[in-house]
C-alpha cells in the first residue's frame, strides 16, 4: 500500500472513528444501551484498526498529521450528523415581568405549546414560560420572546426524555 493511500485511509477512519463517537455519546445521555453498545464496538474496531497504524511509525509525520486532521474534522462530522438526523428536545424557559402572556399567545400562534406560571420574583409578579420544543427551534422561540420584549430572562435546558404532551408537528414534534 502506498503512502498516500495509507495517509487518505487514516484519515477517513479518524473521521469515521470520531464521527461514530459522538452518535455514540448521543445514544449514552438518552439512555439508549443497546444502541451506545453496538456503536463502541464499531468506534473500538475502527480505533484500533487505525492506531496500529500510526503507532508503527510515530516519526511519519504525514500519518500523525493525518490520524490528528481525521479527529477534527470527525468531530465536526459527527456534531453535524447529530444536528441533522438526530431529533434532541430542550425545555425554553422564559421569566418576564412584562408582556408574558402576549410572548405566550405569540408562541401559541406558531405552534408551540407554551405553559404559563405566575409566581413572585425579587422585584414582584413575574410570568414563567415553559415549552418543551425541537432543539432546532430553540432560536424561533428566543426571536419571538425578545420581539415582544428584548428584556425576557431566558434559559434553555437539555430534556432528556420526552413523553405524551403537545409539541407542534410543524417544528419537528409529535402531537401526542
Amino acid at each position: 500500500m502506498t503512502d498516500l493511500v495509507l495517509v487518505g485511509l487514516i484519515f477517513i477512519f479518524r473521521v469515521a472513528n470520531y464521527a461514530i463517537g459522538t452518535l455514540r455519546l448521543v445514544a449514552v445521555t438518552r439512555n439508549q444501551r443497546i444502541l451506545a453498545s453496538v456503536m463502541a464496538v464499531f468506534e473500538a474496531l475502527v480505533f484500533a484498526v487505525v492506531i496500529a497504524n500510526v503507532v508503527t511509525d510515530l516519526n511519519n509525520f504525514a500519518n500523525l498529521a493525518s490520524y490528528c486532521a481525521g479527529a477534527a474534522v470527525g468531530n465536526y462530522v459527527g456534531m453535524a450528523l447529530e444536528a441533522r438526523f438526530v431529533t434532541g428536545y430542550a425545555t425554553v424557559n422564559l421569566i418576564t415581568t412584562q408582556n408574558g402572556h402576549e410572548i405566550a399567545l405569540a408562541l401559541r400562534e406558531s405552534g408551540y405549546g407554551v405553559t404559563e406560571i405566575v409566581g413572585e420574583g425579587r422585584s414582584g409578579t413575574v410570568v414563567t414560560l415553559r415549552a418543551v420544543v425541537n432543539k432546532r427551534a430553540i432560536a424561533d422561540v428566543v426571536r419571538q420572546a425578545r420581539a415582544i420584549n428584548p428584556e425576557v430572562f431566558i434559559t434553555v435546558e437539555d430534556a432528556r426524555t420526552v413523553e405524551r404532551g403537545w409539541m407542534s408537528v410543524g417544528r419537528g414534534g409529535t402531537r401526542s
